[in-house]
This record gives C-alpha cells, structure tokens and sequence, in this order.
C-alpha cells in the first residue's frame, strides 16, 4: 500500500511517526510532503519519500491522507485531483470540511472524513472516520484497518463529525490541561515537576486502560476507591465544589458550538 501525507505539520507528523512506529506499512511505501524541506529532514532521514511536489507524491497512490489546514484543502484538492485514480482513496483531516465539500473538490472518488488525534504518534489515538456513499466495503475496511494501526478507529455518521473533533481532537489538550494541574499540585505537595509528570501521566493512563477494558461505567470504578471519610472522596468533593464537572462540560460544549459559528 502507497500512502501519501499532503502536509507534515503537527497531525501529518503524527500519523507519519505512528506508522514508522507500529510497522506494518513500509517507510518506502510512505510519500510525506511540505513546503519546507527542513521539516522533511527527519522523515527522509528514516527512509520515507520527502517530497516538495504534491502531485508527485500522490502518483499511483492506494490513499491520499489531506493533513491540511482546511483553508487550503480547496487549492491542494484541485492540485492533485487529476493525479489520481478512480480507486485512489482520498482521505481528509480538515476539521468542519464536509463530504459533500470534498465531493465537489474531488468527484465521485472514495472519500473519508477523518477526526484522529495526535497520539497517532504513540499509535494511541482515536480516530472517528464518516464514509461517503461512493465507499465501497472493502474501502472502507481498508481505511479502517490504516487507522487502526495508530490506535482504536471507528467510523460513524458524518452528522456526528463535529462532536467527534471536540471529544477526539480537542479531548487531548483537555486531558492534558488536567494533567498539568494535578503535576503542579504534586509539586506544591513535594514532588519534583518531573516525578509529578510521570506519576500523574500514568495515572492516567492507567485509569483509561482500566476503563476501556474492563467496559465499566468510570463511577463504577471510582467507587472502588472512595472509601466512607477518605481522602478519594474528599478531593472529589471538594473538585466538585470548586465546579469540576461542570467546567469540563462547558468547555466541551463551548469548544462545540464554536464549529457553528
């Protein structure tokens, strides 16, 4: 399989490292480009094709992954249309462009609508995916396998595209924003940042694996570990108090209506 990543920024970097990583898809079956030739370095540097010409890397291309930002994807979409064959699977990570936008861009082609994240670089992300109508089921199993080498990947309907971008996208600096501040309460209560970086990180971790595979309900879990007069329940109090719940509730759903705006 030929896969080429129009744009190296943070996402294209992140889905190119995580192939590299999980190796499955050779780094000379990988066709990465960018304007800059000193972003391409490293790539070409671990034996992907580091090109500046995106027509010539999406020749003979099985998928064509748009990492984009998506005021561009109408320019590049009409660089590269005609380079690519009637079976080129054209994916785009251009957060609020539709299918129907991209169809008019590219015709009647294999297209997806992909929201991953940037754990894609630790082969940790979630990636939601809406299909079009001209996607066959073998496409779609093939787009699906692809991402689930850099992660756990799911397609869904594209009118749930915009929820996917705040809850799989924008969900990661969300994560790490609470992560940040319990490391700065562990310092303030002894530890060194770096201690406190690795003792919150794993917790956290730990805490996701726990739920994603056992399939409980996280109060289910959390009740496990608040005992009556503890210390658990007293610093979820007392979060709760301070609007815990609540703020990220309404940063999700602020960060939400912002696609309608």
């Amino acid at each position: 399989m030929k896969i080429a990543v129009i744009g190296s920024g943070n996402i294209g970097s992140a889905l190119v490292t995580g192939l590299i990583r999980e190796g499955s898809i050779a780094p000379c079956d990988i066709f990465l480009t960018d304007i800059s030739q000193e972003a391409l370095a490293p790539f070409a540097s671990k034996g992907i094709h580091a090109l500046q010409d995106n027509v010539e890397a999406v020749k003979d291309a099985d998928v064509v992954v748009l990492c984009v930002k998506p005021y561009h994807v109408n320019d590049v979409s009409k660089e590269i249309v005609s380079s690519l064959a009637d079976d080129t699977l054209l994916v785009s990570f251009a957060a609020g462009i539709t299918l129907d936008q991209l169809t008019q861009l590219a015709g009647k082609k294999p297209l997806f609508r992909v929201i991953p994240n940037t754990a894609m670089a630790v082969c940790q992300s979630m990636t939601c995916i809406a299909v079009s109508t001209d996607v066959s089921t073998a496409q779609r199993k093939n787009v699906l396998n692809l991402f689930s080498l850099v992660g756990k990947a799911m397609i869904i309907d594209e009118s749930l595209m915009n929820a996917a971008t705040v809850m799989a996208s924008c969900g990661t600096a969300f994560a790490l924003r609470y992560l940040r501040a319990a490391m700065t309460a562990g310092v303030e209560i002894g530890f060194r940042p770096a201690v406190a970086e690795e003792i919150i990180a794993q917790t956290i971790l730990g805490a996701a694996v726990l739920v994603s595979e056992s399939g409980n309900h996280p109060e289910t879990e959390i009740d496990k570990v608040t005992t009556p007069k503890g210390i658990t329940i007293k610093g979820l109090n007392e979060m709760e108090h301070a609007g815990f719940s609540s703020a990220v509730m309404q940063g999700i759903l602020a960060a939400y209506n912002v696609l309608y705006n």
